[in-house]
């Protein structure tokens, strides 16, 4: 009765078990050195647009200039409260993701399917001039190491590489406090999150330099609902203030320098198959079966020794052997029945 129940359960659940899925990481060098890669952004910066400037400056000395793809929007640094509530359910998230890595997994399975991870559009009416530029879209770069930064002062052109225009802003109007809303390279899959996004640094100091250091590994995205070609980065904050009198030496802004593995993962959904399934579900029957059985038998000699050989001295011992191999007659025989 009870094996009938364990294998009902067995049976019931085992569609669940056939479509679990799992993600299977696959490693290979990766042999792109001439196809461009996508830098999306959404970043936030505490200045007016008219005092910083974007680009891209690689180890080819090759500048892409912001205005190849990125706009930048006039708006309030202060988010409302919605949109304070979405930035700390994106860091909580993002938190666990870094620590629960099976949680990733979790994202890949359910990416083009998520919710988007823009930041949502302000509820109220904005009552004080902006004071911040929000600078957004995305640049296509050579596929080698460089480094995207935001700084003060407009690019401009330079036969050893660039320079920016910041001898005209004053140091009183610097303020490098900003909030990246989104960070990733590749194409854009909604529902992945990304080990920037939703980072909020404020600054202490007019002349403070932000900096991350990207590594970026090439992906590759077989599930069962869809195929992508993206990558997954980690990232190493520092952040320090400008002294040149103390040695502390540097350019006050925001500096991203990204650099390229060699390698290139292939994340591979899968799943148990059928005949595997059906091999475990056999052996898992049989085992319940035999456990069963095991017990039944053991229960039944517990309550025969326990009801019948025991039982108000029922039990006799057999007849003893004499020296001479003859049966002792006085021996009182052994009750074959128990009386109830």
């Amino acid at each position: 009765m009870h094996s009938q129940r364990f294998l009902k359960v067995i049976l019931k659940h085992q569609p669940v078990v056939v479509q679990d899925t799992w993600m299977k990481y696959d490693y290979e060098v990766d042999k792109d050195f001439s196809s461009k890669l996508r830098i999306n952004l959404d970043i936030t910066v505490s200045m007016k647009c008219h005092y910083i400037g974007a680009d891209v400056l690689d180890l080819a000395e090759t500048m892409v200039a912001a205005s190849e793809g990125l706009k930048y929007e006039p708006t309030v640094f202060e988010l409302s409260s919605r949109q304070r509530m979405w930035q700390r359910t994106l860091q909580k998230i993002r938190r666990k993701v870094q620590e629960e890595h099976s949680l990733q997994d979790l994202l890949f399975k359910s990416a083009f399917r998520g919710s988007p991870t823009a930041l949502p559009p302000r509820e109220d009416k904005l009552s004080y001039p902006h004071d911040a530029c929000r600078i957004h879209g995305h640049l296509y770069v050579n596929k080698v190491a460089g480094n995207f930064h935001i700084t003060v002062g407009k690019a401009i052109p330079h036969p050893r590489g660039h320079a920016h225009m910041a001898a005209l802003v004053s140091h009183d109007v610097y303020n490098f406090s900003h909030r990246i809303d989104h960070y990733s390279f590749g194409e854009p899959i909604p529902g992945i999150i990304n080990p920037l996004d939703g980072t909020e640094k404020i600054a202490i100091d007019h002349n403070q330099m932000f900096q991350y250091f990207i590594t970026i590994v090439p992906t590759k995205l077989n599930t069962y609902k869809f195929t992508a070609e993206t990558h997954q980065y980690s990232v190493t904050e520092r952040e320090r203030v400008i002294d040149h009198a103390a040695g502390s030496h540097g350019v006050s802004g925001i500096f991203m320098k990204y650099d390229i593995s060699s390698l290139m993962v292939t994340v591979t959904e899968q799943h148990m198959p059928l005949g595997q399934f059906l091999v475990r579900l056999c052996g898992i029957i049989g085992g319940i079966f035999s456990t069963t059985g095991m017990l039944h038998g053991f229960v039944g000699f517990l309550v025969d020794v326990v009801c019948c050989r025991f039982k108000l001295g029922a039990y006799k011992p057999k007849a003893a052997t004499a020296l001479d191999g003859h049966i002792n007659n006085h021996s009182v025989p052994i009750l074959d029945d128990c009386e109830h």
